[in-house]
């Protein structure tokens, strides 16, 4: 609705502008031109002084005395009533459009409220998200600084100490190759055990999809784990000893390693956090990720390509052992989350069941009370009926003209088509309730057996399933 404002002040008569009477509202009103008191037919005696602000460039405008002006003499006090400023109309339609400006400024507001929300969400989610990002490429950028320092480390070392530590790499290989057969028995156990669910409880849930994917992860990393085990093996008989000096090279990369490490550990919370106007401006590299592994591996290059295949070969075998165990952890992880998920909402689902089927119940009652109390009223009719038809058949042996068609009797006869109406709409609403009553027993036994259902498949969830995967059941060979 379009806001009402107020037409332009005529001049030379009243008011110029709003602000001349400012016990006008300042939209909604209209302007009107006061006729002068020597054309007004009314006296002085009914009128009465009025006040006139030093700011008003017209005279005085006087009102008539209503109450005074009504004794003396009625007519002029009821056509002095007609000057009255606004129209009932005028009136209503000011009020519409304010409540109309107050919606729509109420519905702005609450706009700017959630879009304040959401920006500040927003920018919460993208300054966390960087900084997660920032301190995730830190952790690799940290990965690879280890890596290649181990390399350099490895580069130093004797025969015998390189062919010690591949062999134990072996031996931790087939370990961890070992290991991961206690979870794939204990997953494959509990999709066994899921499949005696039933009915609608046989649901392919998030917890069934867990397990499939811990599944198939499983067996992936064992493959994984057979085709390392496989190239140490070939490596062990074909490893040799170098030496090479690379002291300056691990010196920088310890320098670099301390950097990194103390970078990757700062957050929003840490002591020494200052700020650096323009240091993101200021580039001090000299090297790209590029060459700086291509000059570690220049350095490398120089020793024995035996001796540097069994390092990285270690670090490889190292590095994915940790993957699998970081996958192993992440997928048993998830998989217990789903499982506990899925029993709170199951939980949930039988507490919201068994709610359903205590109000049912009561319903049930309920019903068959009324159902009683429908008889009880259509047995409570039959005395009136009674009543009104013998009153009828009485009066049907008046004699002569006595037998009028009187008040009493046209009351009569309205009387029991009354009581007849009463009874059919009462037995209408005793069928009624009675199918209703019906159908209330069968929703109670759909309740039941739902709520021995979800019993059963939280029986199976949490006492089979949960009861198989409280421990991780892989030692410290793996580490997580």
């Amino acid at each position: 609705m379009e806001q009402i404002s107020g037409p332009p002040a005529r001049t030379g008569t009243c008011y110029q502008t709003p602000r001349s009477h400012p016990w006008r509202p300042t939209m909604g009103y209209e302007a009107v031109q006061v006729t002068p008191l020597h054309e007004q037919p009314i006296t002085n005696a009914l009128v009465a002084s009025s006040y006139s602000p030093s700011a008003m460039c017209s005279d005085p405008v006087t009102f008539p005395n209503l109450v005074t002006g009504f004794e003396r003499n009625p007519q002029h006090a009821a056509r002095a009533a007609l000057y009255t400023r606004y129209t009932p109309n005028e009136w209503t339609t000011s009020n519409v459009a304010t409540y109309a400006d107050a919606d729509k400024n109420r519905n702005y507001a609450e706009k700017v409220r959630s879009e304040a929300v959401r920006l500040m969400r927003e920018t919460d989610e993208k300054t966390s998200q960087g900084q997660r990002d920032a301190a995730r490429r830190l952790g690799e950028r940290i990965t690879d600084i280890t890596f290649w320092r181990n390399e350099l480390n490895t580069e130093l070392e004797k025969l015998v100490a390189e062919s010690a530590q591949l062999t134990d790499t072996k031996r931790n290989v087939q370990k961890a190759l070992q290991d991961l057969d206690p979870p794939l028995h204990i997953t494959q156990e509990c999709l066994y055990h899921r499949e005696g669910r039933k009915s609608i409880e046989l649901v392919h849930d998030h917890v069934e999809k867990s397990l499939l994917v811990e599944t198939d992860n499983l067996r992936s990393c064992q493959e994984k784990l057979s085709q390392l085990l496989a190239r140490i093996t070939k490596q062990l008989a074909d490893c040799r000893a170098a030496q090479h000096s690379l002291e300056d090279d691990l010196s920088h990369k310890e320098s670099a390693l301390g950097i990194d490490s103390l970078c990757h550990q700062l957050n929003n919370y840490s002591r020494g956090i200052n700020y650096y106007g323009g240091i993101e401006k200021y580039d001090p590299t000299v090297s790209t990720p590029g060459t700086w592994s291509g000059s570690s591996s220049t350095r490398i290059n120089n020793s024995h390509s035996e001796r540097s295949k069994s390092c990285q070969l270690r670090s490889d075998a190292e590095s994915l052992i940790n993957a699998v165990a970081t996958s192993v952890w992440d997928c048993w992880s998830n998989t217990n989350n789903a499982f506990n998920n899925r029993s709170s909402e199951m939980l949930e689902a039988k507490s919201k069941m068994q709610l359903h089927l205590h109000k049912t119940q009561q319903e049930i009652f309920d019903v068959e009370k009324h159902i009683e109390l429908l008889r009880k009223a259509i047995n409570d009719k039959s005395n009136p009926m009674k009543v009104a038809q013998t009153r009828l058949e009485a009066r049907a042996h008046r004699p002569g003209i006595e037998m009028c068609r009187d008040n009493a009797h046209l009351r009569l006869v309205e009387e029991v088509c009354h009581i007849q109406d009463s009874v059919s709409t009462l037995h209408r609403k005793l069928q009624e309730a009675e199918a209703q009553h019906q159908q209330l027993l069968k929703t109670k036994s759909q309740l039941e057996n739902n709520l021995k259902q979800k019993v059963d498949a939280l029986f199976i969830d949490r006492e089979k399933c949960m009861g198989l995967r409280r421990s991780f059941p892989v030692n410290n060979t793996i580490k997580y």
